[in-house]
């Protein structure tokens, strides 16, 4: 299966059998908190919210937005935020975490923390999923925002991250293209020597619950009267899933010119943790961290 918009993600997750818990790192922003409780009001989730308590609950009451008090956990520390959301997820009172007002690298750093963290041996990568005007179904971009020029080997574990959240979403063989400027392997371009060597690793079996293809260029990936022209034949050709890209600068201007210059949504989270993890950027509007709460609750397993 696949999803043709966020309102089918949305759906999907509205008739689960019980709500999604979200813990909220440094919860006294505004934009992140309109996001948790138009969520929480949809049925996605219901929020714990980790920080200062006064802070917090100023913000709640300039929103109107009412929280039992037991739902916000109060911290004096601000550098033990992300520690308090790592213990609760460990107690099993969150299915996943969000980045509230905090640094990135403060939140990362209790996500990996090898005692008392939630790494699962896999690097962590970033998953774009975008719903384009002109294409029939969601699409996944990554990594465009964690891993900066991913090995071989570190291609392969970001495809797996996004099968597992794929499969946890329902998908049950997603199509990865793994995006070069072009579509045959050409020793000087390493990145096309790296996408044949994954299709190989799909054909052989060691990247399973998927199906790739690669080298190929994006025309080739997204348009089937481009491909048709270049003789080109792929099951993946205009029914791509997910893009893997080359490196972070290609997925993040990939990912920007679609919204910016076509119209695209975007919803973000992290995968490769225990649990997903909502880390939006600092100017992501509400609709788009909206969103990437509703990806995220989709993908806890």
């Amino acid at each position: 299966m696949n999803y043709r918009n966020f309102d089918e993600l949305i759906l999907k997750v509205q008739n689960s059998v019980a709500k999604k818990k979200v813990v909220v790192v440094a919860a006294e922003d505004e934009h992140t908190l309109e996001a948790v409780f138009r969520s929480k009001n949809d049925g996605i989730i219901d929020p714990i919210l980790v920080g200062n308590q006064k802070k917090i609950q100023e913000i709640l009451n300039r929103l109107q937005f009412e929280l039992d008090e037991s739902a916000i956990i109060h911290v004096e520390d601000e550098n033990a935020y992300a520690v308090k959301a790592v213990e609760i997820i460990h107690e099993g009172k969150a299915d996943f975490i969000m980045k509230g007002k905090v640094q990135t690298s403060d939140l990362l750093k209790a996500v990996v923390n090898k005692e008392k963290g939630l790494r699962t041996g896999n690097v962590m990568s970033h998953v774009a999923m975008l719903e384009i005007p002109t294409y029939h179904k969601l699409l996944a971009i990554t990594d465009g925002g964690m891993m900066l020029a991913p090995n071989l080997d570190e291609k392969k574990q970001i495809i797996e991250n996004t099968v597992r959240s794929f499969l946890a979403m329902g998908y049950t063989c997603p199509k990865v293209a793994v995006v070069a400027a072009v579509e045959t392997v050409n020793p000087k371009m390493p990145e096309t020597v790296d996408a044949n060597s994954l299709k190989k690793m799909n054909q052989d079996g060691e990247i399973q619950n998927c199906l790739i293809e690669g080298p190929i260029s994006y025309d080739l990936t997204m348009n089937k009267e481009s491909a048709e022209i270049k003789g080109y034949q792929s099951p993946v050709t205009d029914d791509a899933d997910v893009l893997l890209v080359p490196n972070i600068t290609a997925g993040n201007l990939l990912s920007k010119a679609l919204i910016y210059s076509a119209g695209a949504k975007m919803a973000g989270f992290i995968v490769g943790a225990k649990v997903p993890i909502v880390l939006t950027s600092r100017g992501a509007t509400a609709e788009e961290k909206y969103l990437s709460l509703v990806l995220s609750a989709s993908a806890v397993k």
